[in-house]
């Protein structure tokens, strides 16, 4: 075999592991978005950082991220708080009109109604919640039983936190 073609393969094995690497950041192994419970939709509005609407064949979701805690941005006493705006706009720019999978964990509902969700978006399996918790826009939430996650959302948090990203710096 000639230098070339062993030079090819291994550029391609090095960007498929720099590849696993990236997702790693955001997806454990097992944690395939297109396998297991969940149902799809597409997401209509998008609320505020960890809260959207998702029409899910003729029924209209509400749905809370499960894990993860944005800033407020529409809560009647809080207010605006710092970073909220940030985190409601780059979740826009991660699902507003795009189709996710939605995967309960134990509860379904919480004590608003609001449809409790690991959310993957459909079309490259980004897992948003941890994405969140990655760049520094959200910090983790735990609450039993919902905790499937907990402790991937918590180390997230505390690598983005170390590296200063999103709120971590600015609030």
């Amino acid at each position: 075999m000639s230098r070339r073609p062993l030079l090819v393969l291994l550029l391609i094995a090095v960007a498929a592991g720099a590849g696993a690497a990236t997702a790693g950041d955001v997806l454990e192994s097992g944690d395939d978005p297109a396998a297991g419970d969940g149902r799809g939709g597409r997401v209509v509005r998008v609320v505020d950082g960890d809260t959207i609407h998702v029409q899910v064949g003729a029924t209209r979701e509400k749905v809370r991220y499960i894990g993860v805690d944005t800033p407020e941005t529409k809560h009647p006493t809080k207010g605006v708080e710092c970073y909220g705006q940030k985190a409601a706009d780059f979740n826009a720019q991660l699902v507003a009109g795009e189709r996710v999978r939605l995967v309960r964990d134990v509860e379904e509902r919480d004590r608003y109604g609001r449809l409790l969700a690991y959310v993957y978006r459909v079309r490259d399996g980004l897992f948003v919640n941890a994405e969140l918790a990655r760049l520094g826009f959200a910090q983790p939430l735990t609450i039993a039983p919902d905790v499937r996650f907990a402790d991937r959302f918590a180390d997230l948090a505390r690598r983005a936190r170390e590296h200063g990203r999103g709120l971590w710096s600015a609030c």
